[in-house]
C-alpha cells in the first residue's frame, strides 16, 4: 500500500491553481523551474555535495517557443496528481503513455517519445521540491544487495542473508513507508559498480567473511541504490565503500555517490554520502599489485577529455584526487575490474580487497 503525502497533492494542484488565478486575471499564466545545469550548482564544501543554485527559467503559455512545454509540464502534472488520489504508483514509461495524445485536429502530438516526458518530471521535482518517489513515480529495479540485513517489504520480510546468491532486487522506492530495515549487523557497505563483480563476491561468500553488506546498480547506480546506501549509512552508521572501473567514468560514478550528481544537484541532501570512500581500482593499482599492462585498455580521446572534466570540477581538487586522474592519464590506459582476473579468479575476493580493506588503501 502507499502513503499518499498531502503535502504532495497540494503542490500539484496548485499548478492547476496558478493557471486559473492567471485565467481569472487575464494574464499569461506561467511557472519558475530552477536552471538544472553545471551553471547553476555549486559544491557545498562544509556539507560535502552538489547543491543547487538560486537561477530559475520562467516557463509561460502565451510564448510561442513554451507554450507546448508549458502544456507538457501541466499535462504530467495532472497525471501525477491522478497517481496521488488513486494512492497508485506506476513507471516512467507508463506516465509518458498516460500523457500522450494527438492534440486537436492537428498531426501534433502532446509527446513524441518518453525523451520529451522524463525531464518534465524532473523539472516538476525540482519545482516543487519534491522527489520523483514522492510523485508515486517508479523505475525499474536495477541494483541488487546481499548481507546481513533484513527489511519489510509491503508485510513480507526479506533476510538478505537467506536469499542465495541471487539477493534481493532493490526497489525504485526504499523510503520508510515502502521498505522498512528490521535489522541490520553488518559492519560496512560494499557499492560495487559492476554486477560481475557483485557476483564473484556473492558466490565467494565475501559478505559473511568480511561481515557487510553487498550492494550494485549494474553500472551508475539509481536512485533506489543510492537512497538504500545513503539510509543504511545514515540509519545504520555503515561506512560505505566504493568499487568501480580504473576509468573517468568510474571516478564520475563514485563522485555522484559521495557528492551528488549535476543534473539533479536538488537531491543530494537525500542521496549523497558525503563520507564514501573510494577503494579502488585506484591508477596506482596496476603497479601495486603487478596487472601487466597488457590488461589494461588505451585511453581514447572521449576518456581523456572527461578526465580533464573531471580534474576541473570542484569536488576532484584535493591533491590526492589530482594525483590520481593525472597518473592514469600519464600511462595512457585505464582497467577494468574485470582485469583482476588475469591473476585469479577469486584474485578481487582473496588478495585485493582483503589487503585494501586491511591497509585502509582509499581515497576520500
Amino acid at each position: 500500500m502507499t502513503k499518499t503525502n498531502p503535502a504532495v497533492e497540494k503542490k500539484l494542484v496548485g499548478l492547476a491553481d496558478l493557471v486559473i488565478t492567471a485565467a481569472q486575471k487575464k494574464k499569461d499564466p506561467s511557472i519558475s523551474i530552477p536552471v538544472r545545469s553545471l551553471s547553476n550548482v555549486k559544491f557545498n564544501e562544509k556539507k560535502g555535495f552538489i547543491e543547487m543554485g538560486a537561477n530559475k527559467q520562467l516557463r509561460t503559455f502565451f510564448n510561442v517557443a513554451m507554450a507546448k512545454k508549458f502544456m507538457q509540464t501541466m499535462l504530467v502534472a495532472d497525471a501525477l496528481n491522478e497517481l496521488q488520489k488513486a494512492d497508485l504508483t506506476t513507471s516512467l514509461r507508463e506516465i509518458y503513455y498516460r500523457t500522450k495524445h494527438t492534440m486537436g485536429d492537428s498531426h501534433e502530438n502532446t509527446f513524441d517519445d518518453q525523451a520529451e516526458s522524463d525531464p518534465v518530471i524532473e523539472d516538476l521535482e525540482v519545482g516543487l521540491a519534491a522527489l520523483r518517489e514522492e510523485f508515486h513515480v517508479r523505475a525499474e529495479n536495477a541494483g541488487t544487495i546481499i548481507g546481513p540485513v533484513v527489511f519489510e517489504d509491503d508485510g513480507d520480510r526479506v533476510d538478505c542473508s537467506k536469499l542465495g546468491k541471487g539477493g534481493y532486487s532493490v526497489p525504485s522506492i526504499v523510503e520508510e513507508e515502502y521498505l522498512q530495515i528490521k535489522k541490520c549487523t553488518a559492519d560496512f557497505i560494499l557499492l560495487i559498480e559492476k554486477g560481475t563483480q557483485w557476483n564473484r563476491l556473492a558466490e565467494d561468500k565475501f559478505w559473511r567473511k568480511y561481515n557487510c553488506i553487498l550492494l550494485t546498480g549494474n553500472g551508475q547506480p539509481p536512485r533506489g541504490v543510492r537512497r538504500l546506501a545513503r539510509r543504511l549509512h545514515e540509519e545504520k552508521k555503515l561506512p560505505v565503500y566504493v568499487l568501480v572501473d580504473n576509468d573517468p567514468w568510474g571516478y564520475y560514478i563514485y563522485s555522484v555517490v559521495k557528492q551528488g550528481s549535476i543534473n539533479l544537484a536538488f537531491e543530494s541532501q537525500r542521496m549523497a554520502i558525503p563520507h564514501a570512500k573510494f577503494v579502488g581500482l585506484s591508477s596506482a593499482d596496476p603497479d601495486q599489485y603487478d596487472l601487466p599492462r597488457n590488461v589494461g585498455i588505451k585511453l581514447n580521446d572521449k576518456d581523456i577529455s572527461r578526465a580533464k572534466e573531471l580534474m576541473a570540477y570542484p569536488w576532484f581538487q584535493k591533491k590526492e584526487w589530482q594525483v590520481e586522474i593525472k597518473r592514469m592519464l600519464t600511462s595512457g590506459l585505464k582497467y577494468e575490474l574485470d582485469a583482476l582476473a588475469n591473476k585469479d579468479f577469486q584474485y578481487l575476493t582473496k588478495q585485493y580487497l582483503p589487503k585494501k580493506l586491511k591497509d585502509k588503501d582509499w581515497l576520500d
